[in-house]
């Protein structure tokens, strides 16, 4: 009776198991992945110690106009006038407690995946020195907005071919000190912003910087071959700026003039998260956002998988990316950054519970505002407090 129980139970163990993985490999074999990711490395995540240590500041933030405006990505202020761009296509005004369209850079409908590329999504965005908003639309172009009349003029068409590759993802951009020249970001050539989590685990290194001259409407690639190039940032001396290689976990030094025009290194390496927005801090070092983190000690998922593609492969045949989107692990990170790469502090709201998905922090008057891809509110920190 024993004998015969245990055959019954591992042949019903076996058909258990069958039943279960059968479908897995018909999943794998037959259906075509949407990505075709590459292997790379990434080191050994920092550990989370000395500036790095985590702690509960972001926490510390106010939301400011929850639920009345979604998804502010990036903040630039003139005076006490902050302007912003939102997931619905519009410049907004934020005077006080009051929120104004300036502008709409495509056309409704909007609020579905489907109708981002007509619709539009503004992402970083510049003040320039004549007094203007230099705004970068990740389908639509590079822009330059009047911030009185809401008055737009398109710079830099999206979907353009530049350097035989389509504009596909803008993303960021920085201005000269004369406002002449102005350099963005194009995450990739292969995929839009509506499928970045395509592009992160996909990890193609189809990503570039541009340069557009205004007196002459030259548009130039002065770097290729990057990892997600995302958040830009004009260094002091105008010869150079940085960019966040958010798949690498890094950010890059390319070299836009002088003598070292059309070379790049490393500002500074292996960070504690995946890097997105740089913007500078009153201290002269940069504040750089994360919304995602490489937990050491811990387990980063995205470190785990960087040299497996065929699981990649699997994971995208199995789930949509609006589940996967919702399966990391949110952890918001804010960090000072100084001249040579050197941690000086450190923000965090682990699970993200006041600041979530973070995108840049924009320093004000002892003040950081906090910008987010997602979130239905910009967050306020008080760098004075405790």
């Amino acid at each position: 009776s024993s004998s015969y129980s245990g055959k019954v139970f591992r042949v019903t163990l076996l058909s258990l198991g069958v039943f279960l993985i059968l479908p897995l490999l018909i999943i794998f074999l037959i259906l075509e992945s949407p990505i075709q990711p590459e292997a790379f490395s990434l080191k050994e995540p920092p550990q989370m110690k000395g500036c790095w240590e985590p702690n509960l500041r972001l926490r510390e933030a106010r939301r400011l106009y929850e639920d009345q405006l979604l998804g502010p990505e990036s903040i630039v202020n003139m005076g006490d006038v902050f302007f912003t761009g939102t997931a619905d296509g519009k410049i907004l005004k934020l005077i006080g407690r009051r929120i104004v369209t300036l502008a709409t850079l495509g056309r409704p409908p909007c609020g579905a995946r489907e109708d981002e590329p007509t619709c539009g999504r503004p992402l970083g965005i510049r003040a320039g020195p004549n007094g203007t908003l230099f705004v970068a639309d990740a389908y639509l172009g590079v822009f330059e907005v009047d911030p009185a009349t809401g008055a737009v003029t398109r710079l830099v068409a999206g979907g353009q071919e530049v350097g035989g590759r389509k504009l596909s993802f803008i993303n960021d951009v920085a201005v000269t000190q004369d406002g002449r020249k102005l350099y963005f970001t194009d995450s990739s050539s292969r995929w839009q912003r509506r499928d970045y989590l395509h592009l992160i685990m996909e990890a193609t290194a189809d990503g570039r910087v541009l340069e557009y001259d205004t007196e002459t409407r030259e548009l130039t690639v002065v770097m290729e071959n990057l990892r997600f190039p995302n958040g830009i940032q004009l260094l002091p001396d105008q010869e150079s700026v940085l960019v966040a290689e958010t798949t690498m976990a890094r950010i890059r030094r390319v070299h836009v003039a002088g003598l070292n025009k059309g070379g790049m290194d490393t500002f500074v390496d292996n960070l504690p998260g995946f890097p997105d927005n740089i913007r500078p801090s009153s201290s002269g070092g940069y504040w750089v956002s994360m919304a995602a983190v490489r937990p050491n000690p811990g387990f980063s998922m995205l470190d785990f998988l960087s040299q497996r593609p065929w699981v990649k492969k699997l994971i995208f045949k199995l789930f949509s990316q609006d589940v996967l989107i919702k399966a990391v692990p949110r952890y918001s990170l804010v960090a000072e950054i100084q001249d040579g790469g050197v941690c000086r502090r450190s923000f965090h709201d682990p699970n993200g519970l006041v600041a979530a998905y973070v995108s840049e922090a924009h320093e004000h008057h002892g003040k950081l505002y906090i910008g987010s891809f997602r979130s239905p509110y910009i967050a306020v920190l008080d760098l004075q407090g405790p």
